[in-house]
């Protein structure tokens, strides 16, 4: 049985672009790119999750606005239930501390990236909101 992995992304918009963050090459999914944020501990809300990962990940504060979708992909290690939401910076400018690179792409170039499976649908799912 594997295990069941809740986490969240935070789609961080700035300027018609969206931050996107390239795992590590020692982590899981190596080298490949996600939204950033992590998984929700035990008590929390999907909203304080993603607070609490991008002011630890990140030194960023957000806003969380809206639910982007609910996406569950089987991995090798565990079973990733990934909630994905639009959020906004608030206050800092996001650095590095996890992740191997950052970028920020405008909608319409997210797909050229390498990205971990569980992202995927919410990918096509901003695109065709941001495409119309």
């Amino acid at each position: 049985m594997k295990k069941n992995i809740y986490v969240v992304g935070a789609v961080i918009e700035q300027e018609g672009k969206i931050l996107c963050a390239q795992r590590g090459a020692n982590q899981s999914l190596a080298l490949k790119w996600e939204f950033p944020g992590g998984k929700i501990e035990s008590g929390e809300t999907a909203q304080e999750a993603l607070h609490r990962e991008i002011k630890e990940e990140m030194h960023c504060t957000i806003a969380v606005g809206d639910h982007i979708d609910d996406t569950t992909y089987e991995y090798d290690f565990g079973i990733v239930h990934l909630t994905t939401f639009y959020c906004r910076l608030i206050e800092g400018t996001p650095v590095l501390t996890e992740h191997a690179a950052i970028k920020w792409l405008p909608y319409k170039e997210l797909d050229t990236l390498d990205w971990a499976p569980a992202d995927v649908p919410a990918i096509q799912k901003i695109m065709g909101q941001h495409t119309r």
